[in-house]
């Protein structure tokens, strides 16, 4: 087998190993979900995440095309992946639709997993954990280390807590 081909199995491999089964969040109202992540980060961490400008389309935009990652996942058992940034999808190289089907765990490294799932358990105590670091791997396996990210709950309008989410911008590629 050649090189080329190598590499085209390997990505495959990868993305398959991503994609562990389909959830649909093509229907999902992004406008609304920016807002609750908004609201909650405020809420839980005591500050604004951007300077809201009163138009939730316009907090998207500045959300969804800012230079920091910004990402979510659902309240499930084992949360998938339900919202990132164009700078999030960048990062880990994956489609909207790839992304979006991704369980959130399979975005760190196997050995590194547990850790990330204390963490996760202790921003649900807490509301929110700040300076969180790991290690990350991309859908092309480029792994990276992320510093001082912040985690917090989601909540919707009504006070129901619909998942995690996380910011950071801190990023180095090893």
């Amino acid at each position: 087998m050649c090189k080329i081909q190598i590499e085209v199995q390997k990505k495959s491999m990868l993305v398959y190993y991503f994609k562990q089964y389909i959830v649909s969040f093509a229907n999902m109202d992004k406008l609304l979900h920016v807002k609750h992540l908004l609201d909650s980060y405020e809420s839980f961490v005591k500050q604004d995440l951007i300077e809201r400008s009163g138009d939730m389309k316009i907090d998207f935009e500045i959300i969804n095309n800012s230079s920091f990652i910004v990402v979510s996942h659902n309240g499930a058992i084992d949360p998938v992946l339900n919202f990132g940034n164009k700078s999030a999808l960048n990062l880990w190289e994956l489609s909207w639709e790839d992304f979006t089907s991704t369980p959130s765990r399979k975005t760190a490294e196997l050995d590194l997993r547990e850790k990330r799932q204390e963490m996760l358990l202790i921003a649900e105590k807490n509301g929110f954990f700040d300076d969180y670091e790991g290690i990350r791997v991309s859908s092309s396996g480029k792994r990276f280390k992320i510093k001082q990210a912040v985690i917090w709950n989601v909540v919707n309008g009504k006070g129901d807590k619909i998942g995690q989410a996380a910011t950071f911008s801190n990023i180095k590629f090893l």
